[in-house]
Order: C-alpha cells, then sequence, then structure tokens
C-alpha cells in the first residue's frame, strides 16, 4: 500500500487540510516498509516502552518540550485555562482543561454530539462494510468487545471513530444525557491509531489496550464508549463517577501523552448521523469535529 499524506475536511469551513504528524517519518518506516515490522512488532508496540516515555512526561522537567511542541503542532494555547508558564509537566500541558466557553454544546435532547475534538469516520453498519477488511483479516465485534452478547446486540450498528492528533484537546467528554456504567479494561498492544497505521491494519483497535463504558440513554439507546490507547500513550484516565446519572458534555475523562481514539458504537436504528459525515467517510477522508458539535440526531 502506497504512503500517502493524511488529509482531512475541516468541517466549519469545508476546506482541505493535510494533517501535521509529529514523527511522520518513523511512522512511514514501520508501518509501509518491511525492515520497520521487527521493532514495530518487537519494541514499539510493547507496553514498557510507552510506560516509560509517559514516566519521562510526567517530569517536571519535561515542560521544556512544551513551546516547541506548541509551535510544532500548531496549538491554540489561548484555549488553555493555564498559561504556558503554569504547566507542572509535559503531561499537564497535554491533558490540559480548556477556558469555559470554548467549547459550544448543542443542548438540543434530539442532538448526539462528539465526545472529543478530532477526525471522524463513520460506519454505517460494522457488519456490511468490507472496505475495513485487510489482508483478509476481518474486524470483528466479538474481538472488539471480547464480549459475544454485546457483539451480538451492536452487529448491526453504526461504529463512529473520532482520532485525536496530538494537537487536539485530549480530554474526552459524553455525547449525551444518561446513566454511565462502569469502564472496562481490555489489556493490549500500543500500536500507534495514526491513519497512517489504520489504512495498514484496522484490526489495531482489536489488538490494542482499550477500555470501555456502557452510556444508557432515553433517546438514543445505550451508546457503548470506548477509549483506545496507542504508542506513547501512558494511560487513560477516566474521572466521571460510574453508575451515576451525566450530563451531556461532561468530562468522563483524558488521555495521558500521544494521540489516541474514541469510539461510539450505536445500536441499530438508533442514531441519524450527519449526512456530510457519512459522504466524506466513503470518499475516505476524515472530517474535522469539536467536543460537543452535533454529529447526529435520534434515529
Amino acid at each position: 500500500m502506497e504512503f500517502k499524506k493524511i488529509n482531512y475536511i475541516e468541517r466549519k469551513t469545508g476546506e482541505i487540510f493535510t494533517e501535521k504528524v509529529p514523527g511522520e517519518k518513523y511512522l512511514k518506516f514501520l508501518y509501509y516498509n518491511p525492515f520497520g515490522e521487527l521493532p514495530l512488532n518487537m519494541v514499539v508496540k510493547k507496553k514498557f516502552l510507552t510506560e516509560k516515555y509517559g514516566r519521562l512526561m510526567d517530569k517536571p522537567e519535561s515542560v521544556k518540550k512544551i513551546p516547541d511542541f506548541i509551535k510544532e503542532v500548531g496549538i491554540n494555547i489561548s484555549e488553555a485555562k493555564k498559561d504556558v508558564s503554569e504547566f507542572t509537566s509535559f503531561n499537564d500541558f497535554f491533558y490540559r482543561e480548556l477556558k469555559p466557553g470554548v467549547r459550544t454544546i448543542d443542548t438540543d435532547d434530539n442532538v448526539i454530539v462528539s465526545p472529543a475534538d478530532g477526525k471522524i469516520l463513520v460506519l454505517e453498519n460494522i457488519k456490511n462494510d468490507k472496505k475495513f477488511y485487510v489482508k483478509g483479516d476481518q474486524f470483528t465485534l466479538d474481538e472488539f468487545f471480547q464480549d459475544k452478547n454485546l457483539a451480538k446486540k451492536y452487529e448491526d450498528g453504526i461504529f463512529v471513530i473520532i482520532r485525536l492528533a496530538p494537537v487536539d484537546y485530549h480530554r474526552f467528554h459524553f455525547p449525551a444525557d444518561g446513566i454511565i456504567g462502569d469502564s472496562h479494561l481490555i489489556n493490549g498492544d500500543y500500536y500507534s491509531v495514526s491513519t497512517h497505521a489504520i489504512r495498514r491494519n484496522f484490526r489495531i483497535f482489536c489488538e490494542n489496550k482499550r477500555e470501555y463504558s456502557i452510556l444508557k440513554t432515553q433517546k438514543f439507546g445505550d451508546i457503548v464508549m470506548i477509549e483506545v490507547g496507542a504508542t506513547m500513550v501512558g494511560g487513560i484516565k477516566q474521572t466521571y463517577k460510574p453508575n451515576s446519572f451525566v450530563k451531556k458534555g461532561q468530562e468522563k475523562g483524558y488521555f495521558y501523552f500521544g494521540g489516541s481514539t474514541c469510539i461510539l458504537v450505536f445500536e441499530k436504528g438508533k442514531v441519524k448521523l450527519d449526512k456530510d459525515l457519512i459522504e466524506n467517510t466513503k470518499k475516505g477522508i476524515e472530517t474535522k469535529v469539536y467536543m460537543g458539535e452535533k454529529i447526529g440526531v435520534v434515529g
């Protein structure tokens, strides 16, 4: 498969941009060069490397990396609650909170919103979408959930992927009002979830460490919310209280250093996703969305 730059549509303007990917040349080597397969499987995907780097990003001296990183990926730091000088580590900066009002939550009860800032892809029917078979290997919900009952319940459902790049705000939120259950950990590897890697192997979502919980809603059915770890993502932190009522836009948790992914899985017929998101996915291009922004309505 040919290595291609990552283009995406900025939904607010309709413009097409090319994503700035830190370490892109290394991703090209690891996922598109036969010689990259050995270090990828022997070292890069392993837990110890990610955990070691995560610890370094917690150290006070890691704040030195912040100014250059802001410039390299083009972060709008004016949105953050803290000034650059107030961060105590790189991770403190990475999972920064935003100022109140920076993100607008669509409060219409019939609207489902994005749980995070990121680039979105939509699979309208998980079972029938053959585009995401790679090298003869099929992505299956049985493997993804590691729970046959859940897999059966959502087999004809909608699968929404919101990919967070390093430039993005790295806290994730609830897409609707409801009762949120416990978080379930599925241990796994730490492959990159960059589009460069996913183009090569969509099954990464079945292989990486991930956590899922179920949000029970009145209008949208039972929504499965999944957070996926990745290379150099030191951890997934859940900040919500399990088995409690939560409001749309309320914080659920955050990722430590690295890009990562939030996934929403809807039951068949419960949600009608916005047409532009579906059409852009069919064209093979992601759409940039923001936390709290409308992505669909009651089905």
